[in-house]
């Protein structure tokens, strides 16, 4: 087994107080050893525990640390201790096959890992794990896992994944419910593969599942980038337009069946059939803000709360904002109304066309430093340019083709700031005007 070094501890923590210090290597957690985080969190989690490590000088120590089931305050030199799983799958519709070439080497690594999944939210396909793999989420009571699920007819699972052995989806995911094991899931939906009456049967075979939490229906992205790929065809206003008819029928079944709507659709499907957006209470729990589903109307009902709430403004400030094609609409209409409310505030809003990846990419988050200088070159932009953190790595002022915010700034002659969160509704509002509220 690898070992596992500490690679800091915090100071004043239950493992500084112990003497456990960078460099030492664990050994075990109350007499067991463990190979990754989830192993050793679950291992920590009780009111005491038995820590071996050993010194960088070889010698090997036992304490007790009186935790009362908080962290004992160790990190390591990566999140997971072990390494990240790759994917073995070769989806049909996988976006990183879809990636230009000469990107950053880390965005083509495809993870499948449950790990990521529990910590992060990440979606895995339950093809990576073994039976045994699948008792120990059991035993330690990992919950929720997030599944790839895309349909539950086994033979057309194996084909849009490629792989022979993605036909037991189904079974895992009921002894993962029997055992108290909550999941939230995903469908990828591809024109001619899994609509209509698949999507049907995979949505009434999710509801029979009582653990099942929430089902996303989304739609696939393709990118200019699909050379040798499978063909697939993009989602049309009459695709979208019978998607959100079969989910809307079936919300309507499973709020006689489980007391609650269970699936929703992504943002993109109601800007696509041109159909106004649910509210966020139609939702339910079935918000899945990463998934773009009920995106829109959190943010939309956010940013209205805050400007009724405000009180008369008067300033002189002129900004800009950047988006996707299909959230423009969205953001320019939010930014007239708070204009309308703030005396002397000018705000520029611009669409973004996705050179990059091709016009049939139109979110926000997969714009790209170039397209942005390109496009907004000669633009009335104002005194700051305000872009949504979603466009950037996580962490980091760079964009999926490395173009940093200064390289943007430097080539507009601009001022950048990055809106976090501005679904929330202040932190869009705090950013146009440049004061708290």
């Amino acid at each position: 087994m690898k070992e596992i070094v500490v690679n800091k501890v915090e100071k004043g923590s239950f493992a500084d107080s112990a003497g456990i210090e960078k460099g030492d290597i664990l050994l075990s957690i109350n007499e067991m050893s463990f190979g990754d985080i989830l192993e050793y969190r679950f291992l920590c989690n009780d009111e005491s525990v038995l820590v071996e490590f050993e010194k960088p000088t070889g010698e090997v120590l036992v304490t007790e640390i009186v935790n009362d089931y908080a962290d004992l305050g160790i990190s390591f030199s990566t999140p997971l201790i072990d390494d990240a799983r790759r994917c073995q799958n070769k989806c049909v519709f996988c976006f990183i096959d879809q990636l230009a070439p000469d990107m950053r080497e880390p965005l083509y690594f495809k993870d499948d890992d449950t790990r990521l999944s529990l910590l992060h939210g990440n979606f895995v396909t339950l093809t990576n794990l073994s039976d045994e793999e699948i008792d120990n989420i059991i035993f330690m009571h990992l919950s929720p896992i997030y599944i790839s699920v895309h349909t539950t007819n086994g033979e057309l699972r194996k084909t849009m994944l490629c792989n022979k052995r993605a036909d037991n989806l189904l079974s895992r995911m009921k002894k993962l419910s029997d055992n108290g094991i909550k999941m939230r899931t995903q469908i990828v939906l591809c024109p001619g593969l899994n609509d209509g009456e698949e999507l049907s049967r995979t949505l009434d075979d999710l509801a029979k599942i009582p653990m099942v939490e929430n089902v996303s229906v989304v739609p696939v992205g393709l990118s200019k980038f699909r050379e040798g790929l499978y063909p697939l065809e993009p989602v049309t206003v009459d695709v979208a337009r019978d998607v959100l008819m079969i989910i809307s029928q079936k919300q309507e079944q499973f709020l006689k069946m489980r007391r609650e709507k269970l699936c929703h659709a992504s943002d993109e499907f109601f800007i696509k059939a041109d159909l106004p957006f649910p509210s966020v209470a139609d939702y339910e729990n079935g918000v899945n803000l990463e998934d773009g589903v009920g995106l829109v109307s959190t943010m939309t009902e956010n940013v209205q709360r805050v400007i009724k709430s405000a009180g008369p403004i008067k300033t002189e400030r002129e900004v800009s904002l950047v988006s996707g094609v299909d959230a423009y609409p969205i953001v320019k209409n939010l930014c007239r109304a708070l204009e309308k409310k703030c005396e002397g505030l000018n705000v520029h809003v611009y669409p973004i066309v996705n050179d990059f990846f091709g016009h049939g990419i139109t979110v926000t988050g997969l714009l790209t430093g170039q397209d942005l200088i390109a496009q907004l070159r000669g633009k009335k932009l104002g005194e700051e340019l305000l872009l949504s953190s979603a466009m950037l790595k996580y962490g980091e002022k760079i964009f999926l083709d490395d173009v940093t915010c200064e390289d943007v700034a430097r080539e507009l002659g601009v001022h950048i700031r990055i809106i976090y969160e501005g679904y929330l509704g202040e932190p869009f509002v705090e950013a146009i005007l440049n004061r708290p509220m």
